[in-house]
């Protein structure tokens, strides 16, 4: 029997140490660092079994995977086109986003035509049917399941050979080796890497619930997310019925995809042009609104951003955002002010990115300053008017990817006129759209007082 290493994990952020702490150094919690014991491994001994052969890459055939759809085509977009077979999914968010919501609706959907099983290890059988009758769901052939013996869920599961496994929460889970409570580090990270091996050798889709930390991020070690194949996060605010799912990572589709739903009472409902959602503007014109397009995965999205620049109340000035960086914010009011020759000091700044759209892409950076300066002048921009580009230190405007496919999706939604990087200009003129490019801060800021 090996000897087992004592060692301390916390539960909010999954940060191991070698001794105990009162405060996690990792995300300044107190009273979360708790012991857990792995099995000390021996040193190799030689391998006794059959070794398996090598092959040259040239020699292996790619095979093509066959995906299946959600019956969410927004669902199916984040994960790249559909479930593929074999393929691990984690969905984390805050508690009451509708993590749950939209898996049972896969479930109850997808149920009349494959074997679903669902394993709930926080609601009762009564509970989630109860549920699914609310939201008017099909549940007549799905399975259902309450257990948290992650032993006996596998057993069953290859008795019964689903074709989808969804579990409810990985956080409720746990193996009998382990002798730490459910959601600890090691019954997260043991429970996440016997189900992929589930998954892998059987080849069942496995969709995993897991909850997330104060901070946002996913509860339980950091391996879990090297471990599963796709990690997906649902965002939005309790008082919003608009939620985005991002993927942040994804081994069979693109990163950063994002599916816009909306909550309703029949649950989840899927927005197929979520630009539309983000543009309900006031009908007059206003200062420091400007609507700007962004990428997001693999479509452009319009979205707009306000900016609010007042007089401080007291020594201190602030700077608030919400939807961005604000180290962002701080790096572009010092290029304002040193190229554009437009101070920012003893004023209050505020921006918000309207719809609870998070942007983190550098195209922001023209809009924000338009937007700043739009607010600080009292200057109302055109609402017909979409902006775009990132700009540097020293003040240049520095094209951005995608930007064609951008200036056509501004046309699509009735923006007639544009200001853009000079080199995401194209070469055909777009019709109903007239185009600004700019190479400078000092450039745009001139055709901004032409509009």
């Amino acid at each position: 029997m090996p000897k087992k290493k004592i060692q301390y994990g916390c539960k909010e952020c999954g940060a191991t140490f070698a001794k105990w702490t009162g405060q996690c150094s990792e995300c300044k919690e107190w009273n979360t660092v708790v012991e857990f014991s792995e099995p000390k491994v021996a040193g190799f001994q030689g391998y006794s079994g059959q070794l398996q052969s090598v092959q040259r890459m040239a020699d292996i055939k790619p095979e093509s995977i066959q995906r299946f759809s959600t019956d969410l085509a927004e669902l199916d977009r984040v994960l790249g086109g559909g479930v593929v077979p074999g393929s691990v999914i984690l969905i984390g968010g805050d508690p009451g986003v509708g993590k749950s919501t939209a898996l049972l609706q896969v479930s109850c959907h997808l149920s009349a035509s494959k074997k679903i099983l669902y394993v709930s290890g926080e609601e009762s059988l009564e509970q989630i049917a109860m549920r699914a009758r609310r939201l008017k769901l099909p549940d007549k052939d799905l399975l259902l399941l309450a257990e948290t013996r992650l032993e006996q869920i596998c057993a069953l599961a290859d008795k019964e050979k689903p074709e989808l496994l969804i579990i409810d929460s990985i956080q409720t889970m746990q193996v009998a080796e382990s002798n730490s409570t459910p959601g600890s580090v090691s019954q997260v990270r043991d429970c996440a890497a016997r189900l992929t091996t589930f998954a892998k050798q059987t080849g069942t889709a496995i969709f995993l619930v897991g909850h997330v930390t104060k901070s946002g991020d996913l509860a339980g070690p950091r391996v879990l997310e090297h471990i599963i194949d796709v990690v997906c996060y649902i965002e939005g605010n309790h008082d919003s019925r608009f939620r985005i799912m991002r993927a942040v990572k994804n081994r069979f589709g693109a990163v950063n995809e994002i599916g816009v739903f909306a909550m309703t009472e029949q649950g989840m409902r899927e927005i197929s042009n979520p630009s539309a959602i983000f543009l309900s503007r006031h009908q007059e014109d206003m200062s420091g609104s400007v609507v700007m397009v962004v990428w997001e995965g693999s479509r452009p999205l319009l979205v707009e951003i306000q900016a609010l620049v007042d007089e401080a109340a007291g020594e201190h000035v602030r700077r608030v955002t919400v939807g961005l960086d604000q180290n962002r914010l701080a790096m572009l009011l010092a290029v304002l002010h040193r190229h554009g020759h437009i101070a920012s000091h003893g004023q209050d700044v505020f921006i918000n990115i309207v719809g609870g759209v998070r942007v983190a892409e550098t195209s922001v950076d023209l809009a924000l300053i338009l937007a700043l300066v739009s607010s600080l002048q009292d200057t109302p921009l055109p609402h017909d008017l979409v902006v775009f580009g990132e700009i540097g230190l020293a003040g240049e405007i520095r094209p951005v990817p995608s930007g064609i496919e951008r200036l056509k999706e501004a046309a699509k939604h009735g923006f007639t006129r544009a200001i853009a990087p000079h080199g995401n200009l194209p070469s055909k003129p777009i019709s109903g759209l007239t185009c600004h490019g700019v190479t400078s801060l000092v450039q745009a800021l001139k055709v901004m007082e032409k509009l």
